[in-house]
């Protein structure tokens, strides 16, 4: 059925129609749509047998989601910035349980200082925690990557995160196509947990692990991912078959053929970089021979796809709505690895940090750039360099130079942003 809705809605309906049987939440912006529309679903009777849980705190959410999924229930919660942070260690203790909870992530920037707009950086602060990760691009592939994901998830037992851009698509309104629940119900089978507490064949889970077996068991979650890279295509595959549409897999491809430089991303922004690219490719504009390679599933990440993906083209930009601090890139340094061997240029590009605006006019002067392989191996998109370098300067005259947050406001004559 074709609905015009908010991202989030139309989320909150898609984890509705997979028929979850705990559901637990804490809000934060810009996720709290989700769980709001599903809490009115559990009220009017829209949803059954369901329980909707509120709790305390994030790190809340997640320790119910452990216990309910333990206990042998389908679990869904989301959050977004520091609230996946603030339950980090319960993050890391529902994957090492092997516990097939489904979690969205409105994706938003990670502070000090406070920022509430999107970016990448609370999900892959996470990427090593044990989770799959799947990345949407548009608001029908969120709705349906959550569908995929509670498949995955039964099917390995294994925690699934699914990012969504915060703002981007959770508060965008489009048209999406909902499934019915007949659709549903034939893709997504009954719940039959593999780790359950049962009072009546009672096991321990979660027990002290020695270094005589911790590796061994550290290896079983990594080759449970390794899985994971058949079973997602396989499943992408299926819900075409049923659902009548593409969606999902471990990457997707645009004007890749032929392209001598291919621009990496993940999620919303990938719009704005085909946009950019069907521009560039027009003969009035140039011609040029470029191509886009968007990554759907980042943990586990796909190598030997995006290494296929990259075997005839020249170079690759990797433009990366997150930063690590101190090297650059997260998503090029796996990249990079997929591209060993192959003898490329490749380029990191840091944009969009905090919800900075991704335009047209910057995406082509800098994938021109590249083309001419002039672009530094690391880079920032509009990054205000006066504003970066006076603040440097100040920070080498005076010891007590203040906040640096305030000061770049001061300077730049604007004022912090009220957080509602």
């Amino acid at each position: 059925m074709l609905k015009q809705c908010e991202g989030s809605h139309a989320v909150a309906e898609a984890v509705a129609l997979c028929r979850p049987e705990v559901i637990c939440a804490y809000p934060i912006s810009p996720q709290t749509h989700i769980v709001e529309g599903l809490g009115e679903m559990v009220k009017s009777g829209e949803l059954t047998d369901c329980e909707f849980i509120n709790v305390e705190s994030e790190f809340a959410a997640m320790s119910v989601a452990i216990g309910a999924s333990a206990g042998g229930a389908r679990a869904y919660t989301a959050t977004a910035s520091q609230g996946l942070l603030f339950m980090a260690e319960a993050v890391y203790n529902a994957s090492g349980l092997g516990l097939p909870i489904v979690m969205t992530v409105a994706n938003r920037a990670i502070g000090a200082p406070i920022n509430i707009w999107n970016d990448h950086s609370d999900s892959l602060s996470q990427r090593d925690c044990g989770w799959i990760q799947l990345f949407a691009e548009t608001n029908q592939e969120a709705l349906d990557l959550h569908i995929q994901a509670f498949k995955l998830a039964e099917e390995l037992s294994l925690p699934v995160m699914v990012c969504m851009d915060g703002f981007i698509l959770t508060h965008a309104y489009e048209r999406v196509d909902i499934p019915s629940q007949n659709q549903v119900d034939a893709f997504l089978p009954a719940y039959e947990p593999r780790q359950v507490l049962d009072p009546n064949e009672p096991v321990s889970i979660g027990a002290m692990v020695g270094p005589e077996a911790f590796m061994e068991v550290r290896y079983l979650a990594h080759a449970k991912q390794m899985q994971a890279l058949e079973r997602i295509p396989a499943h992408a595959a299926e819900f075409q078959r049923v659902f009548g549409r593409d969606s999902g897999g471990l990457i997707h491809t645009y004007c890749a053929d032929g392209a001598e430089t291919i621009v990496i991303a993940m999620g919303s922004v990938l719009g704005t970089i085909k946009d950019t690219v069907d521009e560039m490719r027009k003969p009035e504009n140039g011609g040029h021979k470029i191509g886009v390679l968007g990554i759907t599933c980042f943990r586990p990440f796909p190598i030997e796809t995006v290494a296929a993906a990259l075997k005839q083209c020249k170079r690759f930009v990797v433009l990366e709505k997150s930063l690590a601090v101190g090297i650059g890139g997260i998503v090029a340094t796996n990249v990079r690895m997929a591209a060993t061997g192959m003898g490329l240029r490749g380029y990191t590009v840091v944009a969009g940090l905090g919800g900075r605006a991704i335009t047209m006019k910057s995406l082509t002067a800098l994938f021109d750039k590249a083309g001419r392989d002039e672009l530094e191996l690391l880079s920032f998109l509009d990054l205000d360099w006066k504003a970066v370098n006076k603040q440097l300067e100040r920070e080498k005259q005076v010891r007590r130079s203040g906040p640096v947050a305030e000061a770049m406001l001061r300077d730049l004559g604007a004022v912090a942003a009220r957080n509602y």
